[in-house]
């Protein structure tokens, strides 16, 4: 039943049926009906010690309207609530796998693509026989540098995170690498110009680049160990 009804049932059974004995003491006394909140009244009838209304009565102080069903009588109150409970919204279902969000692949993107011209411009180096100086790779490590720390203010799902340890892990590498020749030609150690391509640490970056390369392509994560 709705609500207003219900109050008004039970004010009607409280009123009929607990305050009738005290009504009826005085058989003779004029009694009204009176809805809170309502205008007008109903007049109380007293038969044999109970007290009565006139339902078209109330119905008409309280605004409401009658219908008539078999052997019931159904009092209808205006600005009542269905008595049909509201279907329940469904929550959206979470993806299993959110993958990389924009952001993060756009930085994850642009901080690659700056790894690999380090790489090519230390590679260079060495293949053609020139210095290996700091001056000369100092920009691109920088510029990595930067790159990186936007990587990690785009990091917004697991995915992302997760990606964003590997990225990490292959800028060190490109650290490595570079310490690496920058020392030995300082100590003046001859640098082969193919010593790259025997490079244990060189093939663990390039490996790496291409598993990263892989998961900006499908949008998704895979972890295959390369730059663990």
């Amino acid at each position: 039943m709705r609500r207003k009804e219900s109050i008004i049932w039970f004010l009607m059974a409280l009123f009929l049926g607990v305050c009738g004995t005290g009504l009826a003491q005085d058989s003779n006394q004029n009694q009204t009906f009176i809805i809170k909140g309502q205008p007008g009244n109903v007049p109380v009838i007293q038969i044999n010690g109970r007290s009565y209304i006139d339902v078209e009565a109330l119905a008409r102080v309280s605004n409401g309207s009658l219908s008539f069903a078999g052997n019931q009588i159904v009092l209808s109150l205006p600005g009542g609530s269905s008595n049909t409970p509201a279907t329940p919204v469904a929550a959206p279902v979470p993806a299993a796998n959110p993958g990389f969000s924009k952001s993060f692949l756009n930085a994850g993107i642009e901080e690659a693509a700056t790894l690999r011209e380090w790489h090519t411009a230390l590679s260079s180096a060495i293949q053609n026989g020139y210095p290996v100086t700091s001056d000369a790779l100092a920009p691109y490590r920088l510029q990595a540098t930067t790159n990186l720390r936007l990587v990690s203010t785009a990091v917004s799902t697991d995915s992302d995170r997760k990606a964003y340890q590997l990225l990490s892990n292959e800028f060190q590498n490109m650290v490595k690498l570079t310490d690496k020749y920058l020392t030995a030609r300082a100590n003046l150690t001859y640098i082969s110009p193919d010593a790259l391509q025997n490079d244990s640490l060189n093939q663990r970056f390039v490996a790496c680049g291409h598993s990263l390369g892989a998961m900006a392509a499908s949008g998704q994560f895979v972890d295959d160990g390369s730059c663990n």
